[in-house]
């Protein structure tokens, strides 16, 4: 069966059909699949039901896996190279913002891939396009943000998990990212509470334009917003997309298992 790909909206997101992931996949339906990726940035696989194993092969073929900053303690015994996302209590969730994985990091992921097992009523999840968000710029703005540099920090992880501020993780990163495959540049950005400064720049002086940029990157017709459904796989280029996952669902149950890839430094 061949491949059937289908935007999901006009900038960003495609679904996937005529692909059983739980088989080994083709060279040449790689080669379809990551074309689509790179131009969808998120891609939606409907029915999948995948376990951990056949998650973690499926993963292999897009590069290395990794547990990522703050997600160590939600592995999987038999499977460590998938952590299971259950549900957190909304006042300490640090994913109900829009937000880069790990931008706090010196190499930040590539990508990650979502298998969902349980799904509440609510609890969606969104995605925008960053170069989408880069390219509405004015000429001026462009040239204004080059080699503008992103002090990012881990705060709304680290209120998550208990850790005191001296032991914050803490990167430096473009404000303006150029993406290793496709050339194409991104905004790299993060909610206010990530950011401590534009490199060079008093907090005070970032906070407004921070404050425009991240409003420019998640207007409503550059975004996908994602319904759960159990066996649904979602995966997504942590290069050019930000996320946000909806708490809109109580005490239900939610549960997500995860496989992260190993990226690259940003330029």
């Amino acid at each position: 069966m061949s491949l059937r790909i289908t935007p999901l909206t006009g900038n960003v997101g495609a679904s996937v059909e005529g692909i059983n992931l739980n088989e080994p996949m083709a060279p040449e339906v790689f080669r379809e699949l990551n074309a689509a990726f790179l131009r969808y940035c998120t891609l939606v696989f409907r029915d999948q039901f995948v376990g951990p194993e056949a998650q973690i092969a499926f993963a292999r073929q897009w590069g290395e896996p990794v547990v990522t900053a703050g997600l160590s303690k939600l592995q999987l015994a038999a499977t460590p190279e998938v952590v299971q996302i259950t549900k957190i209590p909304k006042a300490t969730s640090s994913t109900e913002a829009w937000h880069y994985d790990s931008p706090f990091t010196a190499v930040p992921p590539k990508l990650s891939i979502l298998s969902a097992q349980v799904v509440p009523n609510g609890g969606d999840t969104m995605w925008t396009n960053q170069y989408v968000a880069y390219d509405r710029l004015s000429e001026g703005m462009k040239r204004m943000l080059a080699g503008v540099r992103v002090r990012f920090r881990g705060v709304r992880l680290a209120r998550m998990q208990g850790i005191a501020d001296k032991d914050i993780a803490c990167a430096v990163h473009p404000l303006v990212r150029t993406h290793p495959e496709t050339g194409g540049k991104v905004l790299y950005i993060a909610q206010s509470d990530n950011i401590e400064s534009f490199d060079g720049m008093t907090p005070e002086e970032t906070r407004p334009l921070l404050d425009y940029l991240y409003a420019h990157c998640t207007q409503p017709d550059n975004i996908y917003r994602h319904m759960w459904r159990v066996g649904d796989v979602v995966m997504w280029d942590n290069r050019c997309t930000m996320h946000y996952a909806v708490h809109d669902y109580g005490e239900q149950e939610r549960v997500l298992n995860r496989v992260t890839l190993k990226g690259e430094v940003p330029v």
